[in-house]
């Protein structure tokens, strides 16, 4: 399964950054080699200052060795090996009227010191963070992400939206980071799906991606915007700083593991704010989004 998850998620790199490449017309990706002295390594691929996108990334990597202490209290395992691999993206355009966008699938085995699995599962998702709300782009993200959840289980879209809307909140703020998407971990085999079942159903998330985001980049690239409206972009990603530097499990993981800290830190805007007690306007455009990130959605 490893070689089979690893080999997709190479293909949907290329697959992702030549799209995103065509929608910029300017910026390429620039890639990076990378390999971690434990075991393992990673292709990361950064694009930047181009005409649609500010900054992102769109990173693979596959890492094994001993798990560190760290996580085996975080996992609540003894000393046992690992091996983990990952697509991660986070996209941050520049008009503000773009959402940023941030996906994520990957698979884990961990292995007794025979060498054999105890333990194997998938991981992932892909979620929207706007800056100014068009509830028609919301309605489109969730509808696609519905759309590949149903070819699997019915149960699916609901049960993952809503661990979307628990995970992506800055506790610390009483907000939501974005609108959300789909959130899914610990995925193993079961009475009802077998390891083969969750590949088909990850995959098939990770393929209605650029479906579910080209489209609103598409439609909002060419909008014009004022030093106002990147004002606020900036202020809200910092919300976006925050959460990935204070909740996220993915940073954390990579952090504690040691990996290629410029790839762990890749989903980091270049330019962001933070402005003491900063409050919009009551009624504004602004206020609107606060509005919905206090009071989580159903989209569709």
């Amino acid at each position: 399964m490893k070689e089979t998850f690893y080999q997709y998620i190479q293909e949907l790199q290329d697959t992702i950054t030549s799209k995103l490449e065509e929608v910029d017309g300017k910026a390429k990706f620039h890639q990076d080699l990378w390999k971690r002295p434990e075991g393992g390594g990673g292709r990361t691929r950064v694009i930047q200052n181009g005409n649609v996108f500010e900054k992102g990334g769109v990173n693979i990597s596959a890492v094994h060795g001993a798990l560190p202490k760290a996580m085996q209290a975080y996992f609540n395992v003894g000393d046992v090996d690992f091996f983990a691999c990952g697509l991660s993206l986070v996209i941050h355009p520049k008009n503000p009227f773009v959402p940023t966008v941030h996906a994520n699938w990957r698979y884990f085995e961990m292995y007794d010191k025979e060498g054999q699995i105890v333990d194997s599962w998938f991981g992932g998702g892909q979620d929207l963070t706007p800056y100014y709300l068009f509830e028609e782009d919301a309605s489109h993200f969730h509808e696609v992400c519905k759309t590949a959840c149903d070819k699997h289980n019915p149960k699916f879209y609901p049960e993952y939206k809503k661990k979307c809307d628990d995970y992506f909140h800055n506790a610390h703020r009483g907000e939501a980071r974005g609108i959300g998407g789909l959130f899914f971990d610990y995925c193993k085999k079961s009475d009802d799906m077998t390891m083969q079942d969750w590949y088909d159903f990850v995959t098939e998330v990770g393929d209605s991606f650029l479906e579910a985001y080209v489209p609103i980049v598409e439609r909002r690239k060419h909008l014009e915007y004022t030093q106002e409206h990147r004002n606020w972009q900036e202020i809200r990603r910092g919300r976006y700083v925050e959460f990935n530097l204070v909740h996220d499990k993915g940073t954390l993981f990579g952090l504690k593991t040691n990996g290629r800290i410029e790839s762990i830190l890749m989903s980091l805007p270049s330019h962001v704010q933070w402005v003491y007690d900063h409050h919009p306007e009551e009624g504004s455009e602004e206020a609107k989004l606060l509005e919905v990130l206090k009071n989580p959605k159903e989209w569709l």
